[in-house]
Parts: C-alpha cells; structure tokens; sequence
C-alpha cells in the first residue's frame, strides 16, 4: 500500500466546476493568464522550467503543463479569501513533489540559487563588476552568460543538501475529486 500525504491548496472556487464536470482539476494556462495578467508571460517562462525539471521527478499527467501549488502542513497553508476555497487532499506520497520555499522564490524572482556561501559571495562579485542585479542580468539581453548562470543555478532547486529555509511548499500535477477530504468556503 502507497504512503498518504495530507495536503492543503487555496484555489479560485470556479475549480469546484471541473471537478465536478471531470472528476479532476489541472491548472490551465488561460487561469494563470487571467491570474497574473500583464505578468503571465513572466510566470509562464519560469513555469515552463519548473515543468522541465519536477517532470523527471513526478511523471505529469499528458494533457498537464502547469502544477498546482500546496501547503505541507496545516498551519502553513493559506488564509482563504472571499472567491476562492482551500481544499484538504490526502495523496499518494509518489504523486507530491517538494522543495525548499526560499529556492523557489529566487527562482520566480529571477534570482540565482548559490550552492553554498562562497558560491553566493562570488556570483555577488560577478554582478557587482557588471553593474547589475539578478534580475536585470536575467531579463536583458547584454548578460546572456550571466542569465545561463543564474538559469543553471535553478537545478539546485530539488537538491536537498542545499538549504536556504526550513519552510516547504509542495505541487502536484493534478487534483482528483477522489483525494478531496474537504472544502472549506
């Protein structure tokens, strides 16, 4: 018998829909355009990585590109608002992919992750002698051998000796109606 995870999402409560009409819910790319507006494409550059890289870890579903976002632990997840509902899943273990928080908010920031504090202390160097930050290296054209850097950086992301925080955020491909345990309004 596989291991269960209990887990927890916020989501919009237009989801409450597929689930109905499909037993499941997978993350579209027009809710992520709708969501992020002006923003999306800087979203979807970034996700579009994520999916390169947590595929070869947790085989997504075919029709899949995008992953839902989830809480680990009760007391972690995310206060709900008026239009959205948080939704308790209990998964298989397999099926959950897992990361260091502080690692992927460097990677939707643009930033590079550092291997250790030398490796941050020399790429800072690197940057203070072009003149730039991460982010500028990363969005303009001029620093292409930086952004390679910083995009390579990235595959710290799912290398556990490598730690940033203690905080943990998980996705997973998609949600079936079958793993809901409950939906809070």
């Amino acid at each position: 018998m596989k291991n269960k995870i209990r887990i927890w999402t916020k989501q919009h409560e237009n989801i409450l829909k597929d689930l109905e009409a499909n037993d499941r819910y997978i993350v579209k790319k027009e809710y992520i355009v709708g969501k992020m507006e002006e923003h999306a494409s800087l979203y979807l550059d970034v996700y579009n990585w994520y999916y390169s890289a947590a595929s070869k870890l947790v085989m997504p579903p075919q029709d899949v590109q995008y992953p839902i976002w989830v809480s680990l632990a009760e007391e972690e997840k995310i206060a709900n608002s008026p239009g959205n509902v948080q939704i308790e899943i209990l998964v298989d273990e397999d099926q959950l992919i897992t990361m260091d928080f502080d690692k992927w908010g460097r990677i939707v920031n643009y930033m590079y992750i550092p291997a250790d504090t030398q490796d941050e202390q020399e790429h800072a160097a690197l940057l203070r002698r072009y003149g730039v930050d991460d982010c500028t290296a990363y969005m303009k054209p001029f620093y292409p051998n930086i952004r390679q850097k910083i995009i390579k950086s990235w595959d710290r992301l799912f290398d556990e000796s490598i730690v940033l925080t203690e905080a943990r955020v998980g996705t997973i491909w998609e949600l079936k109606k079958e793993w809901i345990v409950s939906i809070t309004r």
